[in-house]
């Protein structure tokens, strides 16, 4: 058994390894708390949060030329959900990343995307699967899909001061109800709003374009591959009339990152099947530069 001495005992509180022994610091670990991460990271290490890493300069971010993520489509189908988004990143006029990727797993049943400025988005997202886990961790059960829509809501209207700086992120969360057996599709404002989206919908610079080809494409009802044609002409639509939307780059092998959620769970498409899909786009365009103007199948 090792003992220590008072003095021992002082030296080591005063030291950088163990700073705060009489509990200040540590006191959030030792209280009871929500089973809400964020919360927790709020009492814990506060500038650990996005929205307080973007604020602490305080300046307006609208003379910085910062990496913005573009459009992100999501359409139901009769399995689930289907969501895509483009690789493109822009700084301004100029390309700042081609691959970067957009769609991320949240858990076993949901995904999200974002557009807006890529840093925030991407420790939002983080921020966001850390606080799904947490609370499956600390309630032993997964969160309803509306209550994780609702979160990440709450984490969203978080990130408003940053916003008001001009760091926007406005994410896309899609997720298979498990109870009510189907696919469903949340939007979100900058202040945190979140709505309940309907068939399909689009997100970021090219989204109006995205939305308007899906118009012509969806149908209710359509099988995953039927759906993910149509998203991937969709994002193609978005990448020839909005220039921040990055199409098929088929020479460098970089294709736009696809997931479907059923009942199975979250998948992610492999390169190889979304290289199938955009290679089917991009030789039909060759044929008709528009592209289809009926539903596929």
């Amino acid at each position: 058994m090792i003992s220590k001495s008072c003095g021992d005992l002082k030296d080591w509180k005063d030291s950088r390894v163990a700073p705060d022994f009489d509990g200040q610091r540590h006191a959030p670990f030792l209280t009871a708390g929500t089973s809400s991460f964020t919360d927790f990271l709020g009492l814990a290490a506060p500038d650990l949060l996005p929205a307080r890493a973007a604020a602490g300069g305080g300046a307006s971010a609208d003379g910085l030329d910062l990496p913005h993520a573009t459009t992100i489509v999501a359409a139901t189908c009769a399995d689930g959900v289907v969501i895509a988004g483009d690789r493109r990143a822009t700084m301004g006029n100029m390309i700042a990343q081609r691959d970067i990727e957009k769609v991320f797993r949240s858990d076993e049943f949901s995904a999200v995307a974002m557009a807006g400025t890529a840093g925030i988005g991407m420790d939002l997202i983080r921020l966001f699967q850390v606080e799904l886990e947490h609370y499956e961790k600390i309630e032993g059960r997964i969160l309803s899909l509306e209550g994780k829509a609702n979160r990440l809501a709450a984490m969203v209207r978080g990130n408003l001061g940053a916003a008001m700086q001009g760091l926007v992120v406005i994410p896309l969360f899609v997720g298979f109800d498990t109870d009510r057996g189907v696919g469903r599709i949340f939007s979100y404002d900058a202040a945190g709003g979140k709505y309940e989206e309907h068939r399909f919908f689009s997100i970021g610079s090219g989204s109006v374009f995205a939305r308007g080809s899906l118009k012509k494409l969806y149908r209710d009802e359509m099988p995953i591959a039927d759906t993910v044609m149509a998203c991937m002409q969709a994002l193609y639509d978005a990448a020839d009339d909005d220039s921040a939307t990055g199409g098929p780059d088929v020479s460098r092998g970089i294709y736009p990152v696809v997931a479907t959620i059923t009942a199975d769970g979250y998948e992610r498409l492999t390169d190889a099947d979304t290289a199938t899909y955009a290679t089917t786009v991009v030789q039909g365009r060759l044929a008709s530069p528009d592209g289809p103007t009926v539903s596929p199948g």
